[in-house]
C-alpha cells in the first residue's frame, strides 16, 4: 500500500471513536478481546508488522489488535478525553506523563516498569530535500537563510515537532547560549511556511503537495519516503541531532476495565525481544537490543546527539518551550 494511501486511511483510524475497545464483550466475536494501540505518527507500518508477528505467537484469549495514529501530543489528549487505549505507543514521555498527572490512567512511576526507562527504541531528526538538493541545505545554517522553506508540523500537537525543535534549538545554544537557542528558534520558524498537527501530514505537505524545501523529518518517515517516492527526494544528515527516544506505557485504568492486562502486557514485552527488534531495524528505528543493533549499524548513521536531560528532562522543556506562553508561543508568528 502506497504511502499516500495509507496517509488518508490512517486520517480515519486517527479518528477512532472515544468509546472505541469500552467493552470488549462480542468485540471482534464472542470470547474475543480487542487491545487498542494509540500511537504517534509515524509508527503505522512499524505496528501493522508487529502486531502480525506478536498474535503469530499469541498463545491466550482470541485477540485483535486495533491501531489509532495521530500527532503525540493530539493522541495522549484524546485518551485523557476518553479514547479507550490499552496501551499507548507515543513520541515522548511529556505526553505519557500527562495521562499519570492529568487523568491518573497509570501511575506516575510508569516508565520504571520497562526496560530502557520504556523506550524500547529510539530514533533522531534529520533532513529531508527534494533530489539533488537544489538549496544547498547541509547543516541547520542553512534552513534560516532566506528563501528556505521548512516543513515541520506544530510542536503544540506533534512530538516529532517537539523533537526537532529541540534539535534546532540545541543547534541555537551551541552558537550563542540561551539567546542563541531563541534567536535560531525564532528565525527558523519565520520559514515554516504551515504547521501540520503532526508527522504524517507534514510529510504529505512535502512529499506530496510540493511544498518547502526540506522536511524536518523522524529517521524512519524520511525511508519511507524514499520508498514511496525515491526518485525525488535527498536524505542530509545534519552535524548533530537529538535522541530522540518513544516511549510505551500499559494504561492501567483502561485494561482493567477491558480485562486486557495480560495480553498489553504480553505485548509491550513483545517490543523487546529479539524478533521484535528485528523488525522495528527494519522499520528504521533504531532498536536497543545489542546484537540487532550491531547487525543493522550500517543502515543507521553515528552523529553527536543531545538528550533531553541537556534541556533539563521533559517536565522542564515542556514548560519552558511547548506550553501555553512558553518560547514557542512567545516567537511563532503565523504569516
Amino acid at each position: 500500500m502506497s504511502l499516500t494511501r495509507r496517509f488518508v486511511l490512517a486520517a480515519g483510524a486517527a479518528a477512532l471513536p472515544l468509546a472505541a475497545c469500552s467493552d470488549n464483550k462480542g468485540a471482534g466475536g464472542a470470547g474475543k478481546l480487542t487491545l487498542l494501540n494509540v500511537s504517534y505518527d509515524p509508527t503505522r507500518e512499524l505496528y501493522e508488522d508487529i502486531n502480525k508477528a506478536f498474535l503469530a505467537g499469541w498463545k491466550g484469549a482470541p485477540l485483535d489488535i486495533k491501531q489509532s495514529h495521530g500527532g503525540s501530543g493530539k493522541q495522549a489528549r484524546a485518551v485523557i478525553d476518553g479514547l479507550q487505549a490499552d496501551v499507548v505507543t507515543l513520541a515522548l514521555a511529556a505526553d505519557i506523563d500527562e495521562l499519570a498527572t492529568r487523568a491518573r490512567l497509570l501511575p506516575a512511576n510508569w516508565q520504571s516498569r520497562l526496560p530502557d526507562n520504556s523506550t524500547p527504541y529510539t530514533s533522531t531528526i534529520i533532513f529531508l530535500v527534494r533530489k539533488g538538493n537544489p538549496k544547498g541545505i547541509r547543516d541547520w545554517a542553512d534552513l534560516i537563510k532566506p528563501g528556505i522553506g521548512v516543513v515541520t508540523p506544530n510542536p503544540k500537537t506533534s512530538g516529532g515537532a517537539r523533537w526537532a525543535y529541540l534539535a534546532a534549538y540545541g543547534h541555537g545554544l551551541k552558537q550563542g547560549g540561551e539567546a542563541g537557542g531563541r534567536d535560531y528558534i525564532a528565525k527558523l520558524f519565520k520559514n515554516v511556511p504551515v504547521l501540520d498537527t503532526g508527522a504524517r501530514g507534514a510529510t504529505t505537505t512535502f512529499a506530496k503537495n510540493g511544498i518547502g524545501d526540506v522536511l524536518l523529518s523522524w529517521e524512519n518517515e524520511a525511508y519511507l519516503t524514499l520508498d514511496e517516492f525515491g526518485p525525488n527526494f535527498d536524505i542530509v544528515y545534519p552535524s548533530s541531532s537529538v535522541l530522540a527516544e518513544p516511549p510505551v506505557a500499559l494504561v492501567d485504568a483502561n485494561v482493567d476495565r477491558h480485562k486486557t492486562r495480560a495480553a498489553a502486557e504480553a505485548y509491550l514485552n513483545f517490543l523487546y525481544t529479539p524478533q521484535a527488534q528485528e523488525i522495528i531495524a527494519r522499520h528504521h528505528f533504531r532498536p536497543r537490543d545489542a546484537a540487532v543493533a550491531a547487525k543493522y549499524a550500517a543502515d543507521f548513521r553515528a552523529l553527536p546527539l543531545s538528550t533531553i536531560a541537556d534541556f533539563g528532562g521533559w517536565a522542564a522543556a515542556q514548560k519552558a518551550h511547548f506550553a501555553d506562553g512558553g518560547l514557542f508561543d512567545q516567537i511563532y508568528k503565523p504569516a
